[in-house]
């Protein structure tokens, strides 16, 4: 009976015990599998108190696997996610904050898992813990590498002149490519804009925390203009902020004979300061100095993360010559194989007729362009003009025709009552004579697009000494309308410098088509890194900046971008 006494209390405890745990990652395949469910059931996913944010997107990367867990396997190493999670939490350097990607839910996962996981037991950790884990860890890769292949804030919502592409990532095979490696941390960080100026302002990030740390800079007290040669107790004050901006070394302050002296060191430190601002540097405190230098350097470091932002909205691939416009900035830049050849002041919208950003492509010039004034600008622009005084249009050269069609008769303009047309009624088509005066100078670089926006010469060169150059209905001028016209015509057999020229003399309306199309970018940056490694501040002349810095700070409840191929914002 021994024997039979034995086999039944093993049978017994079998029966109480039941089977042995699966493997975790078999029990992990399990869980997901259960949770995910069969095509077309993509509901809203949670794992402990945290949405999946990508609830639309996860379904699809874990059938595509069979439902085998990305990041679990048996013996619960879980390296990858010890490795991710240190990369998630140095994405604040781009100004993105890792709590949007669950870093303290995972923090505290991971956590549990190890301490209920020992190495001779990994069976005992719940498949559902599993399944979180390793959900959670997928949901982050995917939209954070979202965030920093395409942007948080989708540009279109807060900024209606948004029309440039962005970039294309697939962020599904990044991650499996990261996994298969072992290098999920390379796999996110190949998802960063990689443009030099990109990584110049994520340095300039860490310089203004530590910075803002420090205390930043003083608050300067209103009062008047200051000038070298003044005696203010301000003065003092001026001297602290520009020492704690990096405009003047501390020891200026500690050796000033007399603190409260506008002296010459502090006039040259203002002027720096001005320059930095893309102010007018004359060395004086005045209101517009005092404006700039009063932003606090909490300010400027939200100003910094703005423009990341703005990056990351924007395609790595600008292509291999391209002229880069910087509407905030007032500069347009010449760009071939990566460096600078050519660079120029330009003109650009006023606040109430903002130049859009956009990209396009420049296929021809004209020469000795006439004008036909648009609609809008022929309401508000041209007919108050004539109101005042009626020989305006025969002044600057213009011809008033019925209509925009085809064949439209030129009228008299001494003939019609311009007192009575309603400007919201006006259809009369304004055409301004090509010559010294046309509006539009001497050469017009035309790239096609909706906003009818194009880059061209001036009469009014004077403008250009301005610091702050919103002046224009939107178009770009440019300071350099020869130097630009042979460039975008170099290679061609029949065009120089000289060549140029004779066709402006010539006066003849005349049509050139590039040798080789070129591209144009008109983006809006407030902050960049300067050729001396500083990182340079401008007004936000369009207002763009709070809206997006308000969208960024709201808690992230969207979905990611795709786990396939993920079109970045704006078209």
């Amino acid at each position: 009976m021994r024997p039979f006494a034995v086999t039944l209390a093993l049978l017994l405890l079998a029966v109480s015990c039941g089977p042995p745990p699966a493997p975790p990652a078999e029990s992990a395949r399990a869980a997901l599998e259960a949770r995910v469910g069969p095509d077309g059931n993509n509901g809203p996913i949670y794992c402990r108190r945290d949405r999946v944010c990508g609830s639309d997107v996860l379904p699809a990367f874990y059938r595509a696997r069979g439902f085998k867990p990305a990041w679990i396997d048996d013996a619960l190493e879980l390296r990858d996610a010890a490795a991710f999670l240190e990369s998630l939490r140095r994405v604040s350097r781009d100004g993105l904050d890792p709590e949007n990607y669950h870093l303290s839910t995972l923090e505290s996962l991971l956590a549990e898992v190890r301490a209920t996981a020992p190495r001779k037991s990994p069976r005992r950790v719940a498949r559902e813990t599993l399944a979180d884990l390793d959900m959670l860890l997928t949901d982050a890769f995917l939209l954070c590498g979202s965030h920093l292949a395409h942007g948080q804030v989708n540009p279109v919502t807060i900024q209606s002149e948004w029309s440039i592409k962005g970039r294309v990532e697939d962020l599904a095979a990044a991650l499996e490519k990261g996994l298969a490696a072992h290098d999920v941390p390379g796999a996110l960080d190949s998802l960063r804009p990689g443009h030099p100026v990109y990584r110049g302002l994520m340095k300039a990030l860490a310089d203004f925390e530590t910075l803002v740390a420090a205390g930043g800079w003083p608050s300067l007290p209103p009062g008047p203009k200051l000038v070298k040669g003044d005696r203010d107790a301000r003065v003092e004050v001026l001297r602290s902020t520009l020492v704690a901006m990096g405009e003047m070394p501390a020891k200026a302050s500690e050796i000033a004979v007399d603190p409260d002296l506008f002296d010459d060191a502090l006039e040259a430190a203002v002027k720096r300061a001005q320059r930095r601002h893309g102010l007018e540097p004359d060395g004086v405190l005045g209101a517009a100095t005092a404006t700039a230098l009063g932003v606090s350097a909490a300010d400027r470091l939200t100003q910094i993360r703005a423009n990341l932002e703005r990056w990351r909205w924007v395609s790595p691939e600008l292509g291999p010559r391209y002229i880069l416009v910087n509407v905030a900035g007032f500069r347009a830049d010449v760009v071939e194989s990566g460096r600078g050849v050519l660079d120029m002041a330009v003109i650009v919208g006023t606040a109430y007729r903002r130049t859009p950003d956009f990209s396009g492509t420049m296929t021809y010039l004209q020469f000795n362009p006439s004008w036909n004034v648009p609609p809008k600008l022929a309401r508000e622009d041209i007919l108050p003009k004539v109101r005042k005084d009626p020989a305006y249009l025969a002044k600057r050269g213009f011809h008033v025709f019925e209509g925009w069609w085809q064949g439209a008769a030129e009228l008299d303009p001494a003939k019609i009552d311009w007192d009575s047309i309603d400007p919201e009624k006006l259809s009369y088509k304004f055409q301004q004579d090509s010559g010294p005066l046309n509006a539009l100078g001497r050469i017009k670089f035309v790239f096609p697009n909706k906003f009818d926006v194009y880059m061209h010469d001036t009469p009014e060169r004077g403008l250009f000494q301005r610091a702050v150059r919103t002046l224009s209905s939107g178009c770009i001028r440019v300071e350099r309308p020869i130097d630009l016209a042979e460039y975008v015509l170099r290679g061609s057999p029949d065009w120089d410098r000289e060549k140029i020229l004779a066709a402006i003399e010539s006066r003849e309306t005349r049509i050139v088509m590039l040798p080789k199309p070129l591209g144009v970018h008109l983006l809006y940056w407030t902050a960049w890194l300067g050729d001396d490694g500083r990182v340079q501040f401008r007004q936000d002349i369009y207002l763009r900046d709070e809206a997006l810095n308000r969208a960024l700070r709201e808690r992230v409840a969207v979905p990611a971008a795709g786990a396939g191929a993920a079109a970045g914002a704006g078209e």
